[in-house]
């Protein structure tokens, strides 16, 4: 059976990761779980979810058909439910947490409470999507593009680097979503690959030029609508938007950051097994399960989530460019990091 436990976290949960990313809280102040308590048989997995809900309940209805394993789901921001991991700490129900971020993955990486995954589920996957010390599974990449209104932009003068957004040129023609958890990474980039100066006077150039928005589906949606000219999204809210819209209710197209741009940032979503988790071998199952072929292959063709499978052979989307065509810069998940810096420089250039 599927089974859905705290499936939402309070509402709305968009002003509940702002607000901790505001206060600093994001690995000290915990969300209740609803009620989550551990199961005491051996068939059942409780999964933290940071996914989409509608591509989860589609693989956990598939692995429950598949296994006779009963999953438990607590879903909500993967901020928050990294954060409530964090806290909880061995003491936590979850068996497993999936996750849109590789940063989250760190953060509790960096803490101790993920468990080794087994050798031949991380065999199925390209080694540079996993973690470097083994202890997550990479499922599901994305890119970080630029949504355009191709009424009101040229392709030939859309920036060759996300960093020339923060010039007078774009004032009032971007928008970005700074309190969304996707913009996180992509912070951690350009103060990795840059520098903290650089980022931070990117971003104040971000806070003179763009209008800010809750979450990626606004930016990309006001795009569409002509209400900004360009938005940065990750590459699944434009496909999204255009499965709802159809193509004659698209009005705007994706541009791709080459040449190594940290604006063509690839993100890892990824799974991982809790150290103290109460059903360690269900646990392993599941991830296993994540990426295997049916998995990979049920993920490739819905049209809920437009992220690239990271199982070799397995094809994505035809809307998503493929991804050995992309260029992103050359920045490994180690460098990457856990998002510590994202909040203080979106808070010193004045956008939280």
């Amino acid at each position: 059976m599927l089974a859905f436990a705290a499936r939402h976290l309070p509402s709305p949960r968009r002003w509940l990761v702002r607000n901790l990313l505001i206060s600093g809280l994001m690995a000290t102040t915990a969300i209740p779980a609803a009620g989550i308590a551990a199961a005491t048989d051996n068939d059942t997995v409780t999964l933290y979810n940071g996914q989409h809900e509608q591509a989860v309940g589609l693989l956990v209805a598939d692995f429950e058909k598949r296994t006779g394993i009963t999953v438990r789901v607590h879903s909500g921001e993967a901020p928050e439910i990294a954060n409530q991991l964090a806290e909880e700490g061995r003491s936590s129900p979850a068996d497993v947490y999936f996750t849109e971020n590789s940063p989250e993955l760190a953060l509790l990486e960096e803490k101790g409470l993920l468990a080794p995954v087994a050798a031949a589920t991380l065999a199925e996957v390209p080694a540079q999507y996993n973690s470097p010390k083994g202890d997550w599974v990479g499922v599901l990449a994305r890119e970080s593009v630029l949504a355009y209104n191709t009424a009101q932009v040229a392709v030939g003068a859309l920036p060759a680097s996300l960093l020339d957004l923060a010039k007078p040129a774009w004032q009032g023609k971007v928008g970005i979503a700074p309190s969304d958890g996707d913009f996180l990474p992509l912070v951690s980039a350009v103060a990795a690959l840059k520098g903290q100066d650089v980022a931070l006077a990117w971003l104040r150039g971000l806070e003179k030029n763009a209008q800010t928005f809750d979450d990626d589906e606004g930016v990309v949606a006001a795009v569409n609508r002509g209400a900004v000219a360009t938005g940065v999204v990750n590459n699944y809210y434009w496909a999204r938007l255009r499965q709802q819209n159809g193509p004659a209710g698209m009005h705007s197209a994706v541009y791709h950051f080459m040449h190594g741009d940290v604006g063509g940032l690839v993100n890892i979503s990824g799974a991982a097994a809790l150290a103290a988790a109460p059903h360690p071998e269900a646990a392993q199952r599941f991830l296993a399960y994540l990426v295997s072929e049916p998995a990979q292959a049920l993920l490739a063709t819905t049209d809920i989530i437009f992220e690239y499978p990271l199982r070799p052979g397995v094809a994505a989307s035809p809307l998503l460019k493929p991804l050995d065509q992309l260029q992103p810069p050359a920045i490994g998940i180690s460098e990457l990091g856990d998002d510590a810096n994202a909040a203080p420089l979106l808070r010193q250039a004045g956008l939280l």
